[in-house]
């Protein structure tokens, strides 16, 4: 029953609410605003809407316009180093779950020295503490996919050593404010509405069966498992439905909850390996191949039947009373999303490093596995992505 809940994070949540922006108290004077290095974000006009707020707010402002889909630490520290030359005291992220991880990482190595790595907990990290404290942080979420807008981790790619590992853990790195408005979502193509709700569900579906798990997770996984799974085939078929568009969105900043009060399992080390190494697979994507097969592996062990029978419950099937009704939940609601028959090998991806990405996911991101309600090994990785593969 013991849980330690911390969650500073101011949100603004609803249709409309970039609107409020500029009366809310802002951490500085100068902020360098971080976007993707992609074009939605300026051509649906949501970068223009945000100057003008921050002018309104008497805030002048610089703009880093490099992030990837999957942020590499090269990209984090050409941020920070625009923070610093520009003379920004906060930062303020605009875009997804990719944008924020690396404005959190930019807000910390804009103010301590040396390279990310060096505060890196995995793989070839040298897991130093950060002397000082990072920028503050707004954030303004264009997805509803990570939750990354209200809790204090970020997840970094170094393609120098094939690593994707999460950063943070930090009370400091947990934004100030949130801005959650669903308008700003309503042009995301449908697959990557489908790939980023499901990401969302995923963070709820690990948290509720880790070992972990306690009264507050269970209460925020299962709020979110059930409020995404019943408005997500809504929001990917109609992208303008914007009152599914808000309870997607509710699902995954609630989701964000249930990751700062409980942690996610094995799950995404595998998938944040199988991303380290084949950069151009969306997270989102790479968690459904994988999903029905990792969830399937832990119910024939029987390790937590009741829970997922809650989930199933949850997730629309209200008569369910075997742990396998969740599997059949979850393939409908991948198949109500079109994206049942998404193919590892449309990727890249090769069943002979299968081995190696297992290897991988342990070394970087192993301590997902310290959550796993049943303790896997290489062997049963290994099974998992092949049983994933097509």
């Amino acid at each position: 029953m013991n849980f330690n809940f911390y969650a500073p994070t101011r949100v603004l949540f609803g249709n409309g609410q970039l609107n409020n922006l500029n009366i809310q108290a802002m951490p500085g004077k100068r902020a360098l605003i971080v976007i993707s290095n992609g074009k939605s974000t300026k051509e649906n006009g949501y970068l223009e809407r945000l100057q003008e707020q921050l002018s309104l707010a008497n805030v002048d402002y610089d703009l880093f316009d490099e992030i990837e889909p999957n942020p590499l630490k090269s990209t984090v520290m050409n941020g920070a180093e625009a923070a610093r030359a520009n003379g920004c005291d906060f930062i303020v992220a605009l875009g997804g779950g990719s944008v924020m991880d690396a404005a959190k990482a930019i807000a910390a190595m804009a103010t301590n020295n040396g390279d990310l790595w060096d505060y890196i907990s995995g793989g070839t990290g040298k897991a130093k503490q950060l002397e000082n404290t990072p920028l503050p942080i707004i954030a303004i979420t264009t997805t509803a996919g990570t939750g990354s807008e209200v809790d204090q981790w970020g997840v970094i790619s170094n393609d120098k050593t094939n690593e994707k590992i999460g950063f943070g853990g930090y009370d400091s790195l947990f934004p100030v404010l949130a801005v959650v408005d669903p308008e700003l979502m309503a042009t995301v193509p449908p697959k990557f509405t489908a790939y980023q709700g499901f990401d969302a569900l995923f963070h709820s579906t690990e948290v509720y069966i880790s070992k972990f798990a306690n009264l507050m997770s269970d209460m925020t996984a299962l709020t979110a498992i059930e409020a995404v799974s019943n408005n997500l085939v809504a929001a990917v078929k109609d992208g303008g439905d914007m009152a599914a568009r808000e309870k997607v969105a509710f699902g995954n900043t609630i989701s964000g909850y249930s990751m700062v009060v409980g942690a996610c399992t094995s799950e995404h080390s595998l998938e944040h390996a199988l991303s380290a190494y084949h950069h151009d697979l969306p997270h989102g994507a790479g968690l459904i191949m994988i999903s029905k097969a990792y969830y399937s592996f832990l119910i024939h062990k029987h390790i937590c039947d009741d829970r997922f029978i809650k989930m199933a419950q949850v997730m629309g099937i209200k008569d369910a009373n075997k742990p396998t009704d969740f599997i059949t939940a979850l393939v409908n609601l991948q198949k109500d999303c079109g994206v049942d028959d998404l193919k590892m090998s449309d990727y890249g991806i090769t069943p002979d490093e299968f081995e190696k990405i297992a290897k991988n996911a342990m070394e970087t991101m192993g301590g997902l596995f310290e959550s796993d309600p049943y303790p896997l090994t290489i062997d049963d990785c290994v099974e998992i992505l092949q049983a994933s593969y097509k």
